[in-house]
């Protein structure tokens, strides 16, 4: 695995590059007409291959990566579907950097308001100058994916204003871009082979824009759902905090009890039910999701490289955790008070006797 200090996150296709050349490597299936890798190596890329010592990357359904896969070598754009904090823009950007080679294609729906910024734009400069000349065309994410033939990220798709939503279901129909200012060939590009679209839509705070019911029918939906399992959760939270601690250039040791903690009090929260059975508030103002769980492992590690020797402290734990869970709902801190005396303060581990002697914080 390459290391560049000098970044603070690698993209997919970066940080996992050598799990893609073996991949690619040992591939004897096979590969659709401008993919990188066949769609069974796709899928080993995400869910995982020991035999080639490819790591899993997000918990999911075997069943769902397959849909999606097959999804993106259809006419059809793909939609992912869920609560915030669900992965849904890992998944994404894993399958770009395993079909593609390159995640870095992406649109950020709530971050375009007009036609030109999802098509393409022009230099000023060259087109005053110049006059419109394919040297003047500024391409988006959307242009360079058609041209290139790769699979374009579309973030958070809800929030992009209706008429910017009419022209992505253009693209997705007719798989060609029009430039009206240029004449012959320049003036139409047509989409190559490889090039789809991803996007990922919040189930909860979908924006002020109501989704296309067109646009619905040219993307196959799938609902990415939180991980059911605590321990799949726990395995999740350690490998993404470890992964996060890596680039930031720190090392300590993931205390698996003090990561237990951590992870069932974000489950127990988010389900609004303990793992025995009986219910318990929810907070309102927080998802409480698995990646706000790394969010806090991270930033407990931090602090532990930092500030104690590299050892985490489950007494600090806490602070970390009311970063993430109470924010703008003041009956929430209530609520997390309740959770401590009716849950927290029951049980008999060391780390959790620990974790309730700092319900002061709350």
């Amino acid at each position: 695995m390459s290391k560049q200090p000098q970044l603070q996150r690698l993209p997919a296709e970066v940080y996992y590059r050598d799990e893609l050349k073996r991949l690619a490597k040992a591939d004897s299936h096979r590969v659709p007409p401008g993919w990188n890798l066949s769609p069974i190596a796709v899928e080993k890329f995400v869910l995982g291959d020991e035999t080639l010592e490819v790591q899993p990357k997000i918990v999911a359904d075997p069943g769902v990566i397959t849909r999606i896969v097959i999804g993106l070598l259809t006419d059809r754009g793909c939609l992912l579907v869920g609560e915030p904090g669900t992965a849904k823009s890992w998944l994404s950007e894993l399958i770009a950097a395993a079909i593609s080679g390159d995640s870095s294609l992406a649109v950020q729906g709530g971050a375009v308001s007009q036609v030109n910024q999802l098509l393409y734009s022009w230099n000023e400069a060259i087109l005053t100058s110049q006059g419109p000349v394919m040297e003047a065309l500024v391409p988006s994410p959307i242009y360079r994916g058609m041209r290139d033939g790769k699979i374009v990220r579309f973030e958070e798709v809800a929030r992009c204003p209706q008429p910017l939503q009419d022209a992505l279901l253009s693209i997705l129909s007719e798989r060609v871009i029009t430039i009206p200012e240029l004449s012959g060939e320049a003036g139409v590009l047509y989409a190559r082979a490889g090039f789809n679209v991803i996007a990922t839509s919040n189930s909860i705070d979908e924006g002020v824009n109501r989704m296309s019911s067109a646009l619905k029918r040219r993307m196959n939906f799938e609902i990415i759902p939180a991980i059911r399992s605590v321990e799949e959760e726990v395995k999740v939270v350690e490998r993404e905090a470890a992964r996060a601690n890596e680039q930031s250039g720190i090392q300590v040791d993931l205390n698996r009890q003090i990561i237990e903690v951590l992870v069932t009090i974000f489950h127990e929260l988010r389900n609004g039910q303990t793992l025995d059975g009986r219910s318990t508030d929810r907070l309102a103002g927080a998802t409480m999701s698995t990646a706000e769980a790394v969010g806090v492992a991270h930033a407990l590690s931090v602090h532990a490289f930092y500030y104690s020797e590299g050892q985490l402290d489950i007494g600090q734990l806490l602070h970390f955790i009311i970063g993430s869970a109470l924010k703008d709902q003041p009956e929430d801190r209530r609520r997390f008070r309740h959770y401590f005396d009716t849950e927290v303060a029951g049980r008999e581990e060391l780390h959790w006797r620990e974790a309730y002697a700092k319900r002061d914080l709350i």
